[in-house]
C-alpha cells in the first residue's frame, strides 16, 4: 500500500520514557505560543504562528512510552485557498526501543500531497522533527517558535509567506 500521508523518522539517543514526555511538550519543540495543555488525554490546546497558522488539537490516544494521537480540531492558514485543510487530520507519534536508543515514527495521517500547503508543511514537520524534537529530547533543547518569531521565520521567508 502507497502511504501518501507526511512521514519522517527520527532515532534518539534517550529511552521511550523521556522521549514521550518530551514529545507532549509541544512548548518545548514546536512553539512557545501554546495555550492549554498538550499531554492530557482528551484535553485541548491552541497553537499559532502570528495570523498565518492557526491551529487547535486535542490528543485523543496516549499509550505510555508507545504513542500519541493528536487530532486537528480546527484549523486556519492565511496563504492557501482552502484554509481548513489540516481539520480532521491527526499527528500520530509512534515510538519504540532500538537497543539504547529510540525510534519515533511522526505521521501527519491526512496531510497529503494534494493539499495546496502540503510543501510548506513537509518542510515545517521535517525541520521540527529531525532537527527541533529530536535535539529536544537529547538535549533538552529544542528550538520552537519563539513568541515574536523563531525558527518559523525562516520558513516565512523561503516559502514568501505573509509576515504579519
Amino acid at each position: 500500500m502507497n502511504n501518501k500521508d507526511y512521514t519522517t523518522q527520527i532515532v534518539v539517543n534517550k529511552n521511550p520514557q523521556t522521549a514521550f514526555e518530551a514529545i507532549q511538550n509541544f512548548r518545548g519543540w514546536w512553539s512557545e505560543e501554546i495555550k492549554g495543555t498538550s499531554d492530557l488525554l482528551n484535553e485541548s490546546f491552541f497553537y499559532h504562528y502570528k495570523d498565518v497558522h492557526l491551529c487547535k488539537l486535542k490528543l485523543i490516544e496516549k499509550i505510555s512510552d508507545q504513542k500519541l494521537v493528536y487530532l486537528v480540531i480546527d484549523n486556519q492558514f492565511n496563504f492557501v485557498k482552502d484554509k481548513t485543510e489540516w481539520v480532521g487530520t491527526k499527528l500520530i507519534f509512534e515510538l519504540s526501543p532500538e537497543g539504547n536508543h529510540t525510534k519515533i515514527v511522526f505521521t501527519h495521517q491526512g496531510l497529503v500531497p494534494e493539499y495546496e500547503c502540503y510543501k510548506v508543511c513537509q518542510d515545517a514537520w521535517t525541520s521540527y522533527i529531525q532537527g527541533s524534537l529530536k535535539n529536544y529530547i537529547e538535549t533538552g533543547t529544542g528550538k520552537p517558535n519563539g513568541k515574536e518569531g523563531g525558527l518559523n521565520a525562516e520558513l516565512v521567508k523561503k516559502w514568501g509567506l505573509p509576515d504579519k
